[in-house]
């Protein structure tokens, strides 16, 4: 069987894109390696961790001889690296952490894949997924394109840039074959609730504040996250190498608007009178290095592999409410931090 890594497999975006993987490919073995930290959760995949060509390996790509030892111990063809720190406040509080998942834990992947591969890099793959934060920040017009400069703003898009910089850099360098992609804001099922569509509905749920940053005009392009599962799948399958892939959702908007009509929903969802949720809007102080706008041109995978969103946002909203509504127990459990004894349950 064909072996593939995803680095990152128990965390949002990774999540949607193992099981992808695993219930789409059953010729191929999926290793998924996670390191379980707070955003990184077993239970978003439960349903395929008795699948004969699934594995879970617990373990953090920063540890380089841990790394070096899976990769020879598997012989890995092809590599998804989704692990990363990821939010922008937590970035700037710690940075040093990021530089060392997103920098350091990138290094010691591509030195594995480097290694395993060097005699033959046919039919291998090193497949990176970055953010179009890298890009840093848009004015009220223009698009994000695969040849926009980079000019990241805070410490989570420059420790992003970065990793970029050494994929590229190792394929011209050593002829490793890569693909990267830089998708917008992600939002749908399984998202840990401390970005803002996961952690204001779990506010509205319950009944407390909705921070908005500075004046709520910040404007963010938002692609569902099962619609990025899919799109992965065609890069790495079907994608150029040395090429990269601007993904985004079509969706532009302001966080403001964003939040009203979340608020909407969720007034219908959970029956209660129109406004109330609205009432719980809070505007609080900007944060350091806030980027106006990112808006993702993805005509390139569009009419290169045919991809497209398959959702509006409004649909995507909705049905990533209708998720959290019916998975409270699970949303209870990663606000409680519960969820970190499921691996000690399955593994002992």
């Amino acid at each position: 069987m064909k072996k593939i890594l995803i680095t990152g497999g128990a965390g949002f975006i990774g999540s949607h894109v193992v099981r992808r993987f695993v219930k789409k490919y059953p010729n191929t073995h999926i290793y998924n390696l996670d390191a379980l930290t707070y955003a990184g959760n077993l239970e978003n995949i439960a349903d395929i961790q008795n699948e004969p060509n699934y594995t879970f390996v617990k373990g953090d790509i920063v540890n380089a001889d841990f790394i070096n030892e899976l990769f020879q111990k598997y012989q890995f063809e092809g590599i998804l690296h989704l692990a990363a720190e990821s939010h922008v406040d937590r970035s700037i509080t710690d940075p040093l952490a990021f530089v060392k998942t997103n920098v350091i834990g990138t290094m010691n992947l591509l030195n594995a894949a480097k290694e395993l591969w060097k005699d033959n890099f046919v039919g291998k793959r090193f497949y990176h997924i970055s953010t179009d934060e890298v890009y840093g920040s848009l004015g009220e017009t223009g698009l994000f394109t695969e040849t926009t400069a980079y000019d990241p703003n805070s410490p989570y898009s420059a420790s992003k840039a970065s990793s970029d910089h050494f994929v590229r850099a190792y394929g011209e360098t050593y002829g490793l074959p890569y693909v990267i992609t830089n998708c917008s804001n992600n939002y749908g099922p399984n998202h840990f609730p401390e970005k803002l569509i996961p952690l204001f509905i779990n506010n509205i749920i319950n009944n407390k504040p909705l921070p908005v940053y500075g004046d709520g005009k910040y404007t963010r392009d938002w692609l569902f996250v099962e619609d990025h599962a899919v799109a992965i799948d065609l890069v790495f399958h079907e994608g150029k190498n040395h090429e990269t892939y601007n993904i985004g959702g079509f969706n532009e908007w302001q966080n403001i608007n964003l939040v009203k009509l979340l608020c909407e929903q969720m007034d219908k969802k959970l029956g209660r009178s129109e406004g109330t949720s609205a009432q719980l809007i809070t505007y609080v102080k900007d944060r350091p290095g806030h980027d106006l706008r990112y808006a993702i041109d993805a005509s390139k995978i569009n009419k290169e592999l045919g991809w497209k969103p398959s959702v509006t946002f409004e649909q995507g909203l909705e049905k990533t409410i209708d998720w959290y509504l019916f998975n409270e127990d699970w949303l209870k459990s990663v606000t409680s931090g519960n969820y970190q004894k499921y691996y000690d349950q399955q593994y002992n």
